[in-house]
């Protein structure tokens, strides 16, 4: 490359000073953590408004999806954090305690059914004993056999673990790439400007 050249690529870089592009660099950084803050404080909103919805029997669904949609949409919204956490990050009491409730009522109703089917059942097998004395094991063996179990309550009804991408295409992920580029560009520029300065002089 002539010095023509060289030259006119140093009075176009001359002006640009590297530290220029630093400011703009830690400017970005700024930027990108108070992003990254407003991320996690929307997801903790979001997440304390699904326990409210569990607290009252509210809309669950409808925080949960939610909730959900912005997590793995945002960065630095990561439901478990700290040495406590549990997992999965979002377990809902009320919900597993009204579900629990509720099997328990259908399981009762159902075996109280059982039991008075048992009593007509036996009742028809030995209807010659008037003393009832083989009806007990009878009715026994019979709510034994069908007697129905309180079902356990599956686990995706009511824990839930939403998973925050490493990068985001929102302010605090174009702010992390704008710092990068930033600060990349001030190290080129900087050693442009000393290998032109060294090559024309």
């Amino acid at each position: 490359m002539d010095k023509k050249r060289l030259h006119h690529f140093w009075t176009i870089i001359k002006h640009i000073r590297p530290w220029y592009f630093l400011i703009l660099s830690v400017l970005s950084v700024g930027i990108s953590i108070y992003a990254l803050r407003q991320n996690n404080l929307t997801m903790v909103k979001l997440r304390d408004a699904v326990y409210s919805a569990d607290k009252n029997n509210g809309d669950i669904n409808g925080t949960l999806k939610t909730l959900q949609t912005y997590v793995v949409a945002h960065m630095n919204t990561n439901l478990a954090s700290g040495s406590n956490a549990i997992y999965p990050p979002i377990q809902l009491t009320n919900t597993y305690d009204r579900l629990q409730q509720a099997a328990n009522t259908q399981a009762q109703a159902a075996n109280l059914q059982i039991y008075t089917d048992a009593q007509a059942y036996c009742q028809q097998q030995d209807s010659t004993d008037f003393s009832g004395h083989n009806r007990v094991p009878c009715v026994e063996t019979y709510v034994q056999s069908h007697g129905v179990k309180v079902q356990t309550i599956p686990t995706s009804l009511y824990e839930f673990a939403f998973i925050s991408p490493r990068w985001s295409p929102d302010l605090a992920g174009w702010a992390i790439v704008a710092s990068v580029i930033f600060f990349l560009l001030s190290i080129v520029t900087f050693v442009a400007r000393l290998w032109l300065k060294h090559v024309i002089n």
